[in-house]
């Protein structure tokens, strides 16, 4: 795969395909986490003199959050010290006139390319590649760089669409986040030590039966709905409050696939031993075998319990590699967030190369200021895609471009 430093870019119009999609709160950024991200990227380019053109997605139509890329441009140009100009549009003609109008060391950003129907929907890369949105832009470019991991499972125009057209170069985030999570999946190092967490139960359960199946992982510790999962499929009841809530959210039919996990590959899936919940505004943690457990029916579990983040963690201070995704429990509520700081601070103070990513594992990690993790991802349903063992479109995307054009065009000499 094509690498940034393989090229120079001075006078060329570059395409830069960044994940800037950020959590907004009445209608305002409150996060530039991603920013930050990709500004090596950034500042590679401009510095060696390329005509910059971002592309970014912001949320999906009819959502609160989906929001024009303005606020975006402001943020990039406070962050890098000159302007990123905001272009009302995406590949229209006032759009292109601004690119054919770039001198080198000028960057603007497009309109939110999700304004465009083309790049909602997902297609095959050939199908990508007919669309208006690569059709009219393709004869600006000269390359297209992408940076965007977090999106690099899916397939849509602006993200797989130039591969065939045009060199398509991984940015220092992409080059480093699949560095990252390779070494984590492919390394014999032992024990390695997977934590699956959050509301992504089916995703989560695909990377179980994936690294388990395929010898690469030697124990999953489960928190969050993936740990009420797997502990319903190992027989034991949670109470009606939480299989009401359950229900609701469709997880119930996920059951039965758990229980198969667990007959193919106990007793390498932990579940909880205990759980807090919320009873009369107070913090209770109830062991799953204490006479407590009518507290299930009425009240909603909210977190795992202390004894299950301290077995957790001795499992964690011996794993020679971690790979984490999801929280434990309702982290944003303060008393509900014992598991996961308690879970994460153990994975940071681990001796092991340790891989954390998911929108709300990280916003944990900075919220409760956790140190010592090898590497926080930006991506989350990318990450757990990549440990799934699903061939990601972007990074296939990546390997079709370098096939094409390896032989015909000048590298720079290393």
């Amino acid at each position: 795969m094509f690498r940034l430093t393989d090229f120079t870019y001075h006078g060329k119009t570059i395409f830069l395909r960044a994940d800037l999609n950020s959590p907004v709160k009445d209608g305002m950024i409150i996060s530039d986490a991603r920013f930050r991200a990709v500004l090596p990227t950034i500042r590679h380019l401009l510095d060696e003199g390329a005509k910059l053109v971002i592309g970014t997605h912001q949320s999906k139509p009819y959502k609160g959050d989906y929001i024009t890329t303005e606020q975006h441009a402001e943020i990039l140009s406070n962050l890098l010290g000159q302007e990123v100009e905001y272009v009302e549009d995406i590949f229209g003609k006032y759009a292109r006139e601004r690119i054919k109008a770039l001198k080198p060391g000028e960057a603007i950003i497009l309109e939110n390319l999700r304004f465009a129907a083309e790049d909602v929907k997902y297609k095959s890369l050939e199908e990508c590649e007919r669309t208006h949105f690569v059709r009219k832009l393709a004869p600006l470019l000269d390359y297209v760089v992408n940076d965007a991991f977090a999106a690099a499972h899916r397939s849509q125009p602006s993200l797989v669409g130039f591969a065939r057209l045009k060199p398509m170069i991984m940015g220092f985030l992409m080059a480093k986040e699949v560095e990252a999570l390779s070494r984590a999946y492919e390394t014999d190092e032992k024990p390695r030590i997977y934590v699956l967490g959050g509301a992504k139960v089916d995703d989560s359960l695909r990377v179980a039966e994936n690294v388990l199946r395929n010898g690469r992982a030697d124990l999953i510790l489960t928190g969050g709905l993936v740990g009420h999962v797997f502990t319903l499929a190992k027989g034991f009841h949670l109470g009606d409050a939480n299989l009401e809530f359950m229900t609701k959210k469709g997880l119930l039919e996920l059951v039965d696939w758990a229980e198969k996990i667990l007959d193919e590959f106990y007793p390498y899936v932990r579940t909880p031993v205990d759980f807090a919940v919320d009873y009369k505004g107070e913090r209770v943690e109830v062991d799953l075998l204490s006479d407590e457990k009518w507290l299930f029916d009425e009240y909603p579990i909210l977190d795992i319990g202390s004894r299950t983040v301290e077995k957790y963690r001795e499992v964690l201070m011996k794993a020679k590699v971690i790979v984490a995704n999801g929280p434990m429990g309702v982290f944003e509520q303060e008393e509900f967030a014992v598991g996961t700081v308690g879970v994460f601070r153990a994975i940071g103070k681990s001796p092991a190369f340790s891989v954390v990513g998911g929108g709300h594992s990280i916003a944990s990690i900075y919220q409760y200021n956790i140190t010592g993790i090898s590497h926080v991802s930006t991506g989350g349903g990318a990450m757990l895609s990549f440990f799934a063992g699903e061939k990601l479109p972007v990074l296939e995307a990546f390997r079709i471009s370098y096939e094409r054009f390896k032989d015909k065009i000048e590298r720079k000499a290393q």
